[in-house]
């Protein structure tokens, strides 16, 4: 039978959970409808009850979790929203297995090491795997036990390989939402995701994040919890406390609004010749894979001192974080003179040609005491150390990097793999 959920018609139902009912997309192959019920469970859907409204607040913290986390480069399976109850996602195979990452022990954990005391903090992350099965309460798994189980999904097997590039993805998306959280004076505890086999074979975040998904603590304060962790704890639930409970999803979903990616800094490339441009416009290519605006200014400090100092003075107003690069050869004055005249980071980047390259990177080494500018040989390496240094105070940028970290870790296993 034919159905339609907003503008949208929707096929049969692929599968239908405790919280949420996953609809195939007729006109779409590759597609699926993510549809969130008004429902709270806990203990494997043995504690249940009806929250009119938590699907609106799910879908709205799912879909704004997943704009973080597909700006921060991690592969996900959200594609938009589609009304306030859902949205379109790629359709996925599920992997049968709950990844949880822990910084603080608490909660079951507890229960299950004795002797631990409440409030541990995990460095590195905990991490611990869950077979998804209700019936026998979600049993835990070792890694031993989940790369011999052979877990076949879709003909494919689940091999060592996805099984590290699952447990490596889950760090990385637990530590840019921690950073996120902590930006905004709340401590994210311990989350769960899971993850899903897509229509072309790659293995991707799917399912839901929302307040089900973590324990959250603003000010690292539990008494002060805003995830359903306050339902589990409700010895009898009411009226009252439903209401409680609805409060503190919308406040985690109200919060959320406040963290629209957006990165604040910028680099300066200022280059002594316009015959340097081909060097720089490497710089400038690998900063907007970053987002990281970039600009090119041709200056000699040596023949227009006063050009420099004027460009210098602009960026200074700005009042946004700044990393001058400095791509001069030769004689270079103008990464010390840089240095000198400002107290934005500055970093040396000599185009070296084939004569004089050892006095070249001398002349950008030995400068005078007290001008703080660090040199770099490569114009990628030189991009990114400006990337780090803007990402200590900038969590969107942070959160990019550590992404683009997970992708070229995940693109070597793959090719050992393949080799």
């Amino acid at each position: 039978m034919k159905q339609s959920i907003g503008d949208l018609e929707v096929g049969n139902v692929i599968i239908e959970g405790k919280t949420k009912i996953i609809y195939e997309i007729p006109k779409s192959k590759d597609e699926c409808l993510v549809f969130s019920k008004d429902k709270i469970t806990a203990g494997d859907g043995v504690k249940r009850h009806d929250l009119e409204g938590k699907a609106a607040i799910s879908n709205s913290t799912a879909t704004s979790i997943f704009g973080l986390l597909s700006f921060a480069g991690i592969k996900n399976h959200f594609i938009r929203k589609h009304t306030d109850n859902s949205f379109i996602a790629r359709k996925c195979s599920m992997v049968p297995i709950e990844w949880v990452v822990r910084r603080i022990a608490t909660g079951s954990f507890l229960k299950r090491n004795i002797g631990v005391p409440e409030g541990y903090k995990f460095c590195p992350l905990k991490e611990e795997t869950f077979f998804k099965d209700d019936a026998n309460h979600d049993p835990q798994w070792s890694y031993e036990q989940l790369v011999s189980a052979k877990l076949k999904i879709k003909e494919r097997v689940i091999s060592d390989k996805d099984v590290r590039i699952m447990s490596l993805t889950t760090v990385a998306i637990f530590e840019i939402l921690e950073k996120m959280w902590n930006s905004l004076n709340c401590q994210l505890i311990d989350m769960k995701v899971e993850y899903g086999i897509d229509e072309s074979g790659e293995i991707i975040l799917a399912d839901l994040i929302d307040s089900d998904s973590w324990r959250l603590w603003p000010g690292g304060d539990k008494r002060l919890m805003k995830d359903k962790q306050f339902y589990r704890d409700m010895k009898e639930v009411t009226q009252e406390g439903l209401e409680q409970l609805k409060i503190n999803f919308q406040w985690v979903a109200n919060q959320l609004v406040h963290l629209t990616p957006k990165i604040d800094g910028r680099i300066a490339v200022l280059m002594g010749s316009e015959a340097d441009l081909p060097f720089c416009r490497k710089i400038q290519e690998l900063s907007n894979q970053y987002s990281i605006p970039c600009d090119l200014h041709v200056c000699s400090g040596h023949k227009v001192p006063m050009e420099v100092l004027k460009i210098t003075a602009e960026y200074e107003g700005l009042l946004t974080p700044v990393v001058l690069i400095a791509v001069a050869g030769r004689s270079n004055a103008l990464g010390p003179m840089l240095a000198g005249t400002s107290c934005f980071p500055v970093i040396n980047c000599p185009p070296l040609g084939p004569d004089w390259v050892s006095q070249d990177i001398w002349s950008s080494l030995h400068v005078p005491s007290g001008l703080g500018c660090v040199s770099v040989l490569s114009p990628e390496n030189a991009a990114q150390s400006a990337a780090q240094i803007l990402a200590i105070s900038d969590n969107f940028l942070w959160s990019r990097l550590r992404g683009l970290r997970l992708d070229k870790y995940v693109k070597l296993i793959r090719s050992n793999e393949k080799i």
